[in-house]
């Protein structure tokens, strides 16, 4: 594994974020895990632009990269998406996290992700992510230290979810 680095990112970077996001499902669609995120490419879904341009906008965005080429990407923002119910404290939330497979990136932005949320004073970080298929993801997310809270089902009833938490 490559050395990572993890800088800030903009609007000047929607265009590496919806590569990041394409490639991410490329390789769902290999792995015929298409329950996530469909089979298109991202960058070809007026849905998921917007989605993109909205949070590389308001929120806090990174780009992971190893040898100055993108690898990874998280937003942090003040709360979650309208489809989940806020909390009664102040919280950072994870949007838009995508990393190339086994480069170590995810691991490092959730990482980065805790110490902005510290640094900030805030201590409780959220992420909610696709819960179904083989429940990959949301065993990722609790090796790296976050709890499942509550599980929720999003898009006309067929995209089953979960929300996590972790203290910082």
């Amino acid at each position: 594994m490559d050395h990572i680095t993890i800088r800030p990112a903009g609007p000047d970077d929607i265009p590496t974020v919806l590569a990041l996001f394409d490639d991410a499902v490329a390789w769902l669609v290999s792995q015929g895990r298409t329950g996530q995120w469909g089979d298109q490419p991202w960058s070809t879904r007026p849905k998921t632009i917007a989605l993109v341009e909205k949070y590389l906008t308001t929120g806090s965005a990174w780009i992971a990269e190893t040898g100055g080429e993108p690898v990874g990407t998280l937003t942090l923002t003040d709360g979650p998406g309208s489809y989940i119910a806020p909390v009664d404290e102040p919280e950072r939330y994870i949007h838009l996290l995508t990393a190339k497979h086994g480069s170590g990136a995810g691991s490092a932005l959730l990482a980065h992700a805790a110490a902005e949320t510290r640094s900030q004073g805030i201590s409780l970080l959220r992420v909610d992510c696709y819960a179904g298929g083989d429940g990959k993801l949301v065993a990722y997310y609790e090796r790296n230290g976050f709890t499942r809270t509550e599980a929720f089902v999003e898009q006309d009833g067929t995209w089953p979810g979960q929300i996590l938490a972790r203290r910082v």
